[in-house]
């Protein structure tokens, strides 16, 4: 294709765009060309794929049918402005055949495949794909996926080789946005990324998470592991955030080729991340997603990703026949807005805590419990990974970037030099440690004075392949970074706030074993250790906008400025103005006291309003007269019904220290007038250790104000209500939390600020308002 100007491309009339691009993708696609009757000279071309059936080269606007193996007229669509069209969720079977009606032309029949993972012809596996740099990757449907490969500094015939996979612009030649390649590159591993369909230069049509991009994932595995440079036919995958999550959709469909996975700050539940507590996450979840269908349109001056745009401009084909379907990219916004609720159907497909025990790959996977980006139920997955054993987690406090922390980043390369290059981590560690500082300068963006350090690593003291894989596999299976932000490691320049943990503590499992410890709310915003004798209501005034809606006045995506260390401890927590929180305190405890897992706030609420949003914050209030926020937790009071038996969003029942609420639209309900209620607000997980003299507070408010991306803009009521409290003993309230006997902090009080992701303020008393009964 010759080079467009973009003052040209920009005039370019519609139907003109749709002739080149439907022209070019029949160029370039397998598929099936039908001639309208009427009009000798128009063809376009139809293909069946998985569930799906798709035509490109129409008129734009041009009306079509589906019509079924017997002729009937299964759904009608409009053509695209680009002249594309795609058919979703059609039933496996042949003989589907697309009509245009304005003409009458007619298709040949083409195939519509099931989910099944096995391919129908394996010997797209066998294609050739470059040994580096750009190039395209074809799946079974026949649809190009966009690819780069990056390569280690040092040359060599055939390379360990990993694989990233997301919606960004991965494929990027002049580099992955938001990738871990450099990473990876520097470890000595090959990196293939990867544009997922319908992004980009990919071609397709873009949904979140559907089966066809589960596959494609897998289309990816096995092509690559059969090129001639990849060491031992086998790979890996890296990634976080997106990157990560996809490697659970993928792995979950065993592609015999996957040598192992490394997924970090990933979600449980898709719910977890878009409605925390059944609430409309309009801050950094609702973001996403747009910023989803943005990249997913057809590249332009002002759409879809740039760099695709660029590529077109320079001439690259294929980018541009691969936009034909780009139009026909699934509303997301749409799709968020007609589930609300928990249905299994659609909720469980796209829910890696529904299928993760599918997963048989070995598994290193790394989240944080405050990710300001994916929030803090990651470690809900681990107890589902019942399909391997060959698994190994790592939490810790911090923000959505610190799954590379140096703790963690030494433990991945050993786990991927073991399972991916079947090499001792010996071989490459002197020179990785040598640059670490510089890693974390580049990637974390901090100050050159602060060189951040890979702690010493035994697995890598050992010279033999055999003996350190052996030594790694006796690894405990949960890891927790404590005090992340307080670590000084002896002889580093480090600075407070550097990701550098305290402490560690090692587990055989998740959740730890723990005792549900509970605190009953009482008067004058007290905490004790059981219900008061003296019954009283405390009342505030619901008010999600009586603080702003976040903490962090920078970018909320993830090539913001919260990947930057700066930002990573030191948000601006304000403190809820009069009358619009209640608050209750422990007394200072006489021991360090422990806790891992999430826990709840059990509630006796009355609400002025039908309908009321919860908003639930634990912080450590320490002796030295600061406060440190330590987790959220929230509810949607009409959802407050938890779930019975083992069908729920999570696969498990709820308990004291774990409740899950059923999200079921059969069970939502509104608040009884006039009625207290119990409402049972679940907390995301922590790994926090309450230091002795610290007391633990609880505050209740509306939702916001407590989160640097994440917030809720369409809260219930839309206005303000009346909410009222009880700790009478005939309804007590209380706090729960999994307390973990036999762990103390053997380190000092972290210094205000230096917890990563755990803001530090000065203490503020919160008199709490009491109502009449």
């Amino acid at each position: 294709m010759s080079r467009v100007s973009s003052t040209a491309r920009r005039a370019t009339p519609p139907v003109l765009l749709a002739f080149l691009c439907g022209w070019l993708l029949a160029a370039l696609l397998p598929g099936v060309t039908a001639t309208a009757a009427t009009s000798p000279t128009v063809t376009f071309t139809v293909a069946g794929s998985v569930e799906q059936v798709y035509a490109v080269g129409l008129s734009p606007g041009a009306k079509t049918s589906l019509l079924g193996p017997t002729g009937q007229v299964d759904a009608t669509k409009h053509a695209d402005a680009l002249g594309g069209v795609l058919f979703r969720n059609v039933r496996p079977g042949g003989g589907f055949r697309v009509r245009v009606d304005a003409t009458g032309g007619t298709s040949q029949p083409v195939t519509v495949h099931t989910q099944a993972s096995a391919p129908w012809d394996p010997g797209v596996y066998h294609q050739s794909i470059p040994s580096s740099g750009y190039g395209y990757l074809t799946t079974r449907d026949g649809t190009k996926l966009a690819i780069d490969v990056r390569l280690p500094s040092t040359r060599a015939a055939t390379y360990p080789t990993v694989i990233e996979y997301a919606g960004y612009g991965y494929a990027d030649p002049a580099g992955p946005d938001s990738g871990i390649a450099v990473l990876a590159n520097l470890m000595g591993f090959a990196v293939v990324d990867v544009n997922m369909r319908g992004t980009g230069c990919s071609g397709g049509a873009f949904d979140y998470f559907e089966p066809l991009q589960d596959l494609d994932g897998y289309d990816v595995i096995e092509a690559v592991a059969h090129q001639p440079w990849v060491s031992g036919h086998k790979v890996g995958m890296i990634g976080i955030s997106y990157g990560g999550i996809s490697q659970l959709f993928t792995a979950q469909l065993d592609p015999p080729d996957l040598a192992a996975i490394a997924p970090f700050s990933v979600i449980d539940a898709t719910p977890s991340t878009l409605y925390p507590g059944g609430i409309l996450n309009t801050g950094f979840a609702t973001g996403w997603a747009q910023g989803r269908q943005h990249d997913a349109e057809p590249a332009g001056p002002q759409t879809g990703q740039p760099w695709a745009y660029a590529r077109i401009q320079g001439g690259d084909a294929i980018c541009a026949a691969n936009q034909a379907l780009h139009g026909e990219a699934t509303d997301l916004a749409a799709k968020i807005a007609a589930n609300p609720h928990y249905t299994p159907a659609v909720a469980d497909p796209i829910d890696p805590v529904s299928f993760v025990h599918k997963i048989k790959a070995p598994v290193f996977l790394a989240c944080q419990w405050e990710d300001e980006q994916t929030g803090g139920q990651c470690p809900e997955l681990v107890r589902h990974f019942t399909g391997t054993t060959k698994k190994w987690f790592t939490f810790t406090n911090g923000a959505h970037i610190d799954s590379i922390d140096p703790a963690t980043f030494d433990r991945w390369y050993d786990f991927l030099e073991l399972y991916v290059a079947h090499r001792p981590p010996q071989t490459n560690a002197p020179g990785l440690h040598a640059v670490a500082p510089l890693i974390y300068q580049m990637a974390m963006g901090l100050p050159s004075s602060d060189q951040v350090e890979l702690p010493s690593d035994p697995v890598q003291q050992i010279p033999t392949y055999g003996a350190a894989l052996a030594a790694f596999d006796k690894l405990p299976e949960v890891r927790i970074l404590f005090d992340n932000g307080a670590g000084q490691p002896a002889g580093t320049a480090s600075s407070a706030g550097d990701p550098n943990a305290g402490f560690e503590k090692s587990f055989s499992s998740y959740p730890v074993p723990s005792t549900a410890r509970t605190w009953y709310l009482g008067p004058d915003g007290t905490l004790a250790a059981t219900p008061s004798a003296t019954a009283g209501i405390d009342q505030y005034t619901s008010d999600a906008h009586a603080v702003p809606l976040t903490d962090y006045g920078g970018p909320d995506t993830e090539t913001g400025g919260l990947w930057s260390n700066a930002a990573a401890w030191q948000w601006d927590w304000q403190q809820n103005p009069a009358g619009t929180a209640v608050s209750y305190v422990t007394a200072p405890l006489a021991t360090d006291t422990t806790v891992v897992g999430g826990g709840a706030v059990d509630l006796w609420v009355r609400s002025s309003t039908p309908d009321v949003d919860l908003q639930a914050t634990v912080s450590e209030v320490r002796p030295d007269g600061n406060e440190t926020f330590v987790q959220n937790g929230w509810l949607r009071a009409s959802e407050r019904a938890l779930s019975k038996g083992t069908a729920d969003v999570l696969g498990i029942a709820s308990t004291a220290a774990d409740p899950v609420p059923s999200f079921s639209p059969a069970d939502a309900a509104p608040m009884p007038a006039g009625k207290f209620v119990k409402v049972v607000i679940p907390l995301y997980d922590e790994g926090h250790v309450y230091r002795t003299g610290s007391r633990i507070r609880v505050t209740i408010s509306a939702p916001n104000g407590t989160q640097p991306v994440w917030s809720f803009g369409e809260t219930r009521p839309s206005g303000t209500a009346t909410v009222s409290i009880s700790h009478a003993a005939s309804m007590p309230s209380s706090m729960v939390l999994p307390v973990v006997a036999g762990v103390s902090a053997p380190t000092p009080l972290p210094p205000c600020p230096s917890l990563r992701n755990e803001p530090c303020r000065p203490y503020q008393a919160i008199v709490n308002k009491t109502a009449a009964h």
